[in-house]
């Protein structure tokens, strides 16, 4: 076979079954250590038990779920070690993505993506609405993913996009205990001007400031004997 023949793409069933999935696990809607039956997930996703469990196989291989023998699948537990490894590989990528970005907004046709960002961050947590926790942590990895596409390297963003999916579990699980949303919008208010100003050094720090403060908001909710990590 050919190294240039397209590489097929996954049955429709079977996207359908991954993205439900995914959405559930990185919104904790499964929480972490919880137990996935292949018969019980297809029946209350209405789909049959191939897809689901194509599907399943896909989120093992990403680290979001593990099979376990004779009891099916298990959602993965969130580790000290895990937001460590997240967290460190988002501040070695974001804040280069943020300085890029901002270094090339003289070049971007795009002269309204300082605009787009102030809108991806208009979403509002209320902490009395569980419920809008997921709209917000929705419009912050937008934010992010924004970020990084302004950086001009689809596979940076595509990288940066990955860790957004593991991270957004974890501070799902850390707004929970600490409601951080208002410092969080002020923070993607403050790089975007930064952004818009064409200020490199000053977008990468701020980012980095971002970043540094979600993790250390997730290792202080998380480490609590209740919650869902092992040491």
């Amino acid at each position: 076979m050919s190294f240039l023949a397209p590489i097929p793409l996954p049955a429709p069933l079977t996207t359908r079954a991954l993205n439900a999935l995914r959405r559930d696990i990185v919104t904790t809607r499964l929480a972490p250590g919880e137990t996935l039956s292949e018969a019980t997930t297809a029946e209350r996703l209405n789909l049959g038990k191939a897809p689901i469990r194509a599907a399943l196989a896909q989120l093992a291989a990403e680290g979001l779920v593990q099979p376990v023998p004779r009891r099916g699948w298990i959602v993965s537990l969130v580790t000290v070690r895990d937001i460590h490894e997240v967290f460190d590989l988002r501040l070695l990528l974001e804040p280069e993505a943020a300085r890029r970005a901002a270094a090339s907004a003289q070049d971007r046709a795009a002269a309204a993506a300082p605009e787009r960002l102030d809108a991806v961050c208009r979403a509002g947590y209320r902490p009395e609405d569980p419920a809008s926790a997921l709209g917000f942590l929705e419009a912050n990895r937008a934010f992010h993913v924004a970020v990084a596409e302004l950086s001009g390297n689809a596979r940076l963003a595509r990288q940066i996009g990955r860790l957004l999916d593991e991270s957004t579990r974890m501070l799902v699980l850390g707004l929970r205990r600490r409601d951080r949303s208002g410092e969080m919008a002020h923070e993607h208010r403050a790089l975007t001007a930064a952004l818009a100003a064409g200020d490199a050094a000053g977008a990468a720090a701020l980012m980095r400031e971002q970043v540094a403060a979600s993790r250390a908001m997730v290792l202080a909710a998380l480490t609590v004997p209740d919650a869902a990590t092992v040491a």
